[in-house]
């Protein structure tokens, strides 16, 4: 590994045509960390992962993984990484075991060591037990997990991930979690895009959020957060009828959007300050709107995305047809 940075995004742009899926994207990964790529589909997360990873030719701009340039020595950066896309790649007629060894034998890797590679991978990932089954049986977060260790047969010092805990139900996303903490732990550098900004909030050192193309914002979680200037401001009326009303009484009263969430009771705004929320609440309580709980405190990475963008996370296009 080389003594810099373990991988830099140099004003990396991308074109399709007349369309730009990637706009003069910059970024550096220290190593031994964790960069989340933040954004919805579309934003240019996956195509300048694809870049990094030599997968795709830059229109312009360049970049560096482990001392090796894309364009320059992208011989050097595939051997100094491993990739994990949004979707599972392993062979699903092969057991985990003949997967790992398969992997090993195209890097022709030595044979004692990718017997001893396999063995250690499959403990790591929890996949001993299931080792000599084939992957078609496994369930989704099993086939992420093995997916992960494939990517680490030939132990590179840099890991890009694309997404990796999609469609995985919220257990086997933990348990992933950890799983990538441990990685961190033993020095591996990842570079992890993701939609969701728990995953984000979890495991990232630094946050690059990423939208139409280019990075608007930047900083460790607790930077991003403190960026948009106001507390948090969460209230549930005790009747779901009484939502729409409280709703149109709190826009009267602070001047950031309030949002709908998900909980049928439930509304959501930012509030300059404890005076603010104080009126906000006075005046519920004067046009008869009981409310049942509230809470003010730090942003969500949710909000810090809407007031970056003035859209939700979870407003997604799928990145080919933004491109």
């Amino acid at each position: 590994m080389n003594a810099g940075p373990a991988i830099e995004a140099i004003d990396l742009v991308k074109k399709f045509d007349d369309n730009v899926a990637v706009d003069g994207v910059s970024f550096v990964v220290p190593q031994g960390s964790v960069l989340g790529l933040l954004g919805p589909n579309g934003a240019g997360k996956t195509t300048t992962t694809r870049m990094l990873t030599t997968l795709s030719v830059p229109t312009s701009g360049t970049g560096q993984v482990a001392g090796h340039d894309i364009l320059k020595d992208p011989d050097g950066v595939r051997r100094s990484m491993g990739l994990t896309g949004q979707v599972a790649t392993v062979d699903e007629l092969l057991t985990a075991r003949e997967n790992l060894r398969l992997i090993g034998r195209l890097y022709g890797l030595p044979r004692d060591y990718i017997r001893s590679s396999t063995d250690e991978l499959l403990e790591r990932f929890a996949l001993t037990e299931a080792a000599d089954r084939i992957a078609k049986k496994y369930s989704g977060g099993m086939r992420r997990r093995l997916d992960l260790a494939v990517s680490l047969v030939a132990t590179p010092p840099v890991l890009f991930l694309d997404e990796p805990t999609t469609g995985l139900d919220p257990r086997s996303r933990v348990e992933l979690w950890e799983v990538l903490r441990e990685l961190v732990r033993d020095g591996t550098t990842l570079v992890l895009t993701t939609q969701y900004l728990e995953e984000a909030d979890q495991l990232a050192d630094r946050i690059a959020i990423i939208d139409h193309g280019r990075v608007i914002a930047e900083g460790t979680p607790t930077e991003l957060k403190a960026s948009v200037g106001a507390g948090s401001l969460r209230v549930r009326v005790r009747e779901p009828n009484q939502r729409g009303e409280a709703q149109r009484v709190l826009a009267d009263v602070v001047t950031a959007p309030v949002l709908l969430e998900s909980d049928p009771c439930v509304v959501s705004t930012h509030a300059a300050d404890t005076d603010e929320v104080t009126r906000a609440l006075q005046e519920l309580a004067r046009v008869g709107i009981d409310v049942s709980e509230f809470s003010y405190g730090q942003p969500s990475l949710d909000e810090v995305f809407l007031a970056l963008t003035g859209h939700p996370a979870e407003d997604t296009v799928p990145e080919e047809d933004a491109a």
